[in-house]
């Protein structure tokens, strides 16, 4: 009887043991997931490929959030990894994503020949892919490509600051254009827009042309020391200045208010926070709002739609050429944000808050109202 009772007390204690270890592991298996995502080790998912976030601080703070909510509410499995940068890295997330048996990559590419091995290798797993915001240039390309029309983001981007140029005090306004890397074939579409906007304007020789800079990567602190040598080459006179994004702006400012200048007429785009209050102190004219909630969902409901084997070919008549064919193009629209415009555009979407936007030495410059 006794001994029947130390076996019985041991199979409890080696139950406890078993139960407790199953809690662990699964507490370590959801402690190595991406907040929000569900296990990718699942078959059957979606695998979300983001490309940074030093660069511009939407990938992680808009659209991962996003992402989560349509994927959460459909119930699917899904995945999100982050690049930060590194297109080797973002190749080995997409191998490991294909491994783990996901069905449709959603890829924001760190340039066109990496985003196109990527591709290649997700056709031949049998994997369909979305370009998502950024368009793969080289191989056959994506299966479909959500994003903004980015030469309108670039005329947006011309056509605010020439109104703005055009009413400056000087003959002859100098001119400079910060673009995006030259990698990233947004870059070559956004500075596509804004030049057909300034060029006329050169070409007759009411603005001269100071510099017309890429930025490789994107990277903010580069744009800062570019911008700098431009600066110093020039004298100081640089009356206006395309920026292609917000933290390219921001760059432009350090470094005009690292030599004691006064604000120019000067674009940005993704409408972050950091531009929106640049825009309020003075310091930048405008940005360019995507509505990247619309573009998340978009993309998301297509990458959806192809995990459960639905046609996606009535989603959308546009199409775009890659350079070897075309490619189904879901083509939404982006809007120009300036001072007087934040409160009906961002602000109205829910894509901004004044709570976040008016904190620090940026409250003096909020309405009173808000």
């Amino acid at each position: 009887m006794g001994r029947s009772w130390v076996i019985l007390l041991l199979s409890v204690l080696l139950a406890v043991i078993m139960l407790v270890g199953m809690q662990l592991w699964r507490s370590g298996r959801a402690d190595s997931l991406a907040p929000g995502a569900t296990d990718s080790a699942l078959p059957g998912s979606i695998a979300v490929l983001l490309p940074g976030s030093a660069t511009s601080a939407r990938w992680e703070t808009d659209d991962r959030r996003y992402f989560e909510e349509v994927f959460s509410a459909a119930g699917v499995r899904y995945s999100i990894a982050n690049a930060e940068g590194d297109a080797r890295t973002q190749q080995t997330q997409a191998e490991q994503a294909i491994t783990n048996g996901a069905k449709v990559l959603l890829l924001v590419n760190l340039d066109s020949g990496s985003g196109a091995a990527i591709i290649a290798a997700a056709r031949s797993a049998g994997i369909q892919v979305i370009d998502y915001d950024r368009l793969t240039i080289e191989g056959p390309g994506a299966d479909l490509y959500v994003s903004f029309d980015n030469i309108a983001v670039g005329r947006l981007m011309g056509e605010t600051l020439a109104a703005v140029i055009n009413r400056l005090p000087a003959a002859q306004p100098q001119i400079v254009h910060l673009n995006g890397s030259p990698t990233d074939y947004n870059a070559t579409l956004l500075r596509e827009g804004y030049f057909s906007v300034a060029q006329p304007y050169y070409a007759a020789g009411d603005w001269g042309l100071v510099a017309d800079q890429s930025v490789p990567d994107w990277d903010n602190q580069q744009a800062l020391v570019l911008y700098e040598q431009i600066l110093t080459a020039a004298g100081n006179r640089v009356d206006a200045t395309f920026a292609a994004n917000d933290g390219l702006a921001n760059s432009v400012i350090a470094a005009r208010k690292n030599q004691g200048l006064d604000p120019i007429p000067l674009s940005g785009q993704d409408a972050t926070v950091s531009g929106i209050q640049n825009i309020l102190a003075g310091w930048q004219t405008m940005t360019v709002y995507k509505p990247i909630r619309l573009e998340a969902a978009t993309a998301a409901r297509a990458a959806i739609a192809m995990l459960n084997g639905e046609d996606i070919s009535m989603m959308t008549a546009e199409t775009i050429h890659n350079g070897q064919r075309d490619i189904p193009f879901i083509k939404l629209n982006p809007l120009a944000v300036t001072r007087e415009t934040i409160s009906d555009t961002v602000i109205a979407d829910g894509f901004r808050t004044w709570q976040e936007i008016c904190v620090g030495e940026f409250a003096q410059y909020c309405p009173t109202d808000r």
